[in-house]
């Protein structure tokens, strides 16, 4: 993984890229987390580590937009309880759960995928067993033939 892009937030909201030395907005943070990149915000006039607050924004901004993240009766929890007794628990425990949760994820879209494929090559090797049975066709209505009950007006 790339090492953390460094940006500042400024006192009128703006946020500066170091990297490409231009302003970015919040989707642009949201994108770049997103592809795999690690961010870190630091206020440009205090040097103060801002990363938390400017991640919450982005989510923030997610959730007006309608793309709700957390369901309100957590959020009512959150708040509730707020920093003294979940800080630990979102620290070490939920990270954890998600990071597994993304894995076992991944590791059964993969199975899946898998049994997709097989699949399609057993569709594939019954139709092949089939036309290399034709051979055999003729004796099968050979069979099917003599198995006919007869008309009597017939010779």
């Amino acid at each position: 993984m790339t090492e953390k892009l460094l940006l500042k937030k400024y006192g009128n909201r703006r946020l500066y890229d170091t990297e490409k030395s231009s302003y970015v907005s919040l989707n642009h943070v949201a994108e770049l987390i997103k592809q795999g990149r690690q961010v870190q915000v630091m206020d440009a006039k205090s040097n103060e580590d801002v990363t938390a607050f400017i991640l919450t924004q982005i989510i923030l901004e997610q959730a007006r937009n309608k793309h709700i993240l957390l369901p309100v009766p957590l959020l009512h929890l959150i708040i509730r309880y707020g920093e003294n007794e979940l800080s630990e628990f979102f620290e070490n425990h939920l990270q954890q759960t998600i990071r597994n949760y993304l894995m076992y994820k991944r590791s059964a879209d993969e199975q899946f995928k898998k049994w997709l494929e097989m699949g399609m090559d057993l569709s594939v090797a019954a139709q092949k067993s089939i036309t290399e049975l034709s051979p055999f066709k003729s004796l099968f209505e050979l069979f099917a033939e003599s198995t006919e009950p007869k008309d009597k007006d017939k010779p």
